[in-house]
């Protein structure tokens, strides 16, 4: 337990005091954010806006994680799980950073082009999905709460490519309002830690020890990542001072898909994550709508600029999703823990 604290007070801190270093030297570098010319006019006073922010959630969790592992009694152990799980959110926040930094050199909104994202993604979850079933030694059947008798085979590697590249544009479509995404996120984070570490006080119910997965180890990366979003939100709440741009989104969002993964709760994420799941939707319902029946859902895509284009303050709408997140994140919780006790399972 002592791991888990350290590392979430690690990252906490470190992103704390290393954003505001950061606002000063990408406004240096000329790392400032892009709007795109359709969205909501009131963000175009934003232009110029540091971006790429995601970077100190990445080294808060990276020093965290590290740090962490000063137990009381010496250095824990690194896990393989817990190694894979930070070279998969490293992998993800290097292909954000690609677009961003491709944004940043053009001024223009758009990075990567959407085939190139695509590829990224599809060769990080390939490599993801070998090292997980390979060297940590996960099964290749679908999730709930735990295990399920659904073995997917070689199909594995679709499932976790549709997890891996849902998650991470699921949070990068959420990413339009000053602190939504990182506050979302660090809300879905944070049950990860209760999780695993649920997972660790009781090996025989969940089968710890059975793969090389540790649940200790990803508890201990996923508070210091919680605490990194924390330290970073301070500076990023509205007005924000910075950007995480899609450096932090794709990374996020891959990290949570790779938890869910490797402490086999894939199908429970779409509940935790309920409000990114709600945001991509809106999104394909706005395109199938608009290009079968040219008409429109909402009044903007993702649903958040719904709400601002009629009429909410933008940060009454933050708030009021952050709300949804943490209901649909308790929500969630509520239900893996019923499951434990109705499967048997001693508090």
């Amino acid at each position: 337990m002592i791991s888990i604290l350290i590392a979430g007070m690690v990252g906490l801190a470190v992103a704390l005091f290393l954003t505001p270093v950061a606002v000063k030297n990408f406004r240096a570098w000329g790392w400032g954010q892009t709007i795109r010319e359709e969205g909501p006019k009131a963000h175009y006073e934003k232009s110029g806006t540091p971006t790429m922010g995601g970077l100190v959630i990445l080294a808060g969790t990276v020093v965290g994680y590290v740090l962490g592992h000063i137990g009381r009694e010496g250095l824990v152990p690194f896990r393989d799980s817990g190694i894979v799980a930070l070279g998969a959110t490293i992998a993800f926040g290097m292909l954000g950073f690609i677009d961003d930094f491709i944004k940043v050199r053009k001024a223009r909104n758009l990075g990567l082009r959407s085939r190139a994202k695509f590829i990224g993604q599809a060769v990080i979850a390939i490599v993801l999905t070998y090292l997980v079933t390979e060297v940590v030694k996960v099964g290749t059947d679908v999730s709930f709460f735990r295990s399920t008798a659904i073995d997917l085979g070689i199909f594995f590697y679709i499932w976790v490519f549709i997890l891996v590249s849902g998650a991470s544009n699921g949070v990068n479509l959420t990413d339009g309002l000053d602190g939504l995404a990182v506050g979302a996120s660090a809300q879905v984070l944070g049950a990860f830690v209760v999780i695993a570490f649920w997972q660790f006080r009781h090996p025989g119910f969940y089968d710890v020890g059975k793969t090389g997965s540790d649940p200790f180890d990803l508890a201990i990366l996923a508070a210091a990542m919680f605490g990194a979003c924390a330290g970073f939100l301070w500076w990023n709440t509205a007005p924000a001072k910075i950007f995480m741009g899609d450096t932090g989104s794709l990374m996020l969002g891959g990290a949570m898909a790779t938890f869910a993964i490797l402490l086999n709760t894939q199908l429970l994420l779409l509940l935790l994550g309920g409000i990114f799941a709600v945001e991509t939707l809106s999104v394909m319902m706005q395109v199938l709508f608009y290009k079968t029946l040219k008409r429109r859902v909402f009044l903007m895509a993702p649903i958040h600029h719904h709400f601002e284009v009629g009429g909410w303050p933008e940060i009454t709408v933050i708030v009021r999703f952050w709300i949804l997140s943490g209901l649909s994140v308790g929500f969630g919780l509520g239900l893996f823990y019923a499951d434990f006790l109705g499967k048997g399972g001693l508090p």
